[in-house]
């Protein structure tokens, strides 16, 4: 689990989040929900330790027992927004260098690729190029690379953002299984219709939460038939 408590960051005179406090269960898919400049990726950043926060605390616990970040790092895998693949670099050639960076064994290697390469579908892909990839098979990839390490926490910034929609279809069926294996898995998206893909989402709105919960639970409770429609009535209630 991750607890985040009052927490602040600034840039500037740009108030990136102001006072948010949010708790991210395992064994779910938790969707940071919200339009650019709300703060997702400032958040995301936050978390893995990337940026210093101003106020507040983030606590990580394990087995119920808080730990510090030094502890729960290795277990934490993190996939950015940009680019951060090598485009020289095939499919295969990636993953073997992040199995080697991790500590992967062969035998466990083996049994992982096998996984991700059946999941993915890309395993006709192995010898082509990053940089020679579609959009959507590239974020595979940089999913499968993360995934690796097989980690506990997978935070990963707007995953599905310009992907075409089967690619986007199968990176769900992806997440679900990453949870389905006990993990907690938080990401982020501007796309309102993927927040009801989501076991708990956490709306976003200028460093402000302004809604949390289950989706089709606040759903009902506003009376709205899709996110849409959620998120400019919640709005309009925090103005």
């Amino acid at each position: 689990m991750i607890e985040v408590t009052h927490l602040c960051k600034s840039f500037g005179t740009t108030q990136a989040l102001n006072d948010i406090s949010l708790t991210f269960q395992d064994n779910t898919l938790h969707g940071i929900i919200g339009p650019s400049g709300a703060g997702k990726t400032t958040l995301l950043r936050l978390m893995i330790g990337l940026l210093k926060k101003d106020c507040g605390d983030i606590s990580y616990f394990s087995d119920e027992k808080q730990v510090p970040f030094s502890e729960i790092r290795k277990d934490i895998a993190y996939m950015p927004q940009q680019q951060s693949l090598y485009a020289d670099l095939s499919v295969e050639e990636h993953m073997k260098f992040f199995a080697s960076m991790y500590g992967v064994d062969e035998k466990d290697y083996k049994e992982l690729s096998e996984r991700l390469y059946g999941i993915t579908r890309l395993e006709k892909f192995k010898d082509k190029p990053a940089g020679k990839l579609s959009g959507g098979m590239y974020k595979k990839l940089g999913l499968m690379c993360a995934l690796l390490r097989s980690p506990k926490i997978i935070l990963l910034d707007e995953p599905t953002n310009g992907v075409d929609p089967i690619s986007r279809r199968e990176f769900w069926n992806i997440l679900n299984d990453a949870v389905s294996n006990n993990g907690l898995v938080v990401m982020t998206t501007a796309y309102m219709d993927e927040a009801e893909r989501c076991g708990c989402v956490h709306l976003l709105e200028n460093g402000v939460v302004i809604a949390e919960g289950e989706p089709r639970q606040l759903l009902d409770m506003d009376q709205v038939e899709n996110f849409d429609q959620f998120f400019i009535k919640r709005v309009k209630k925090h103005e």
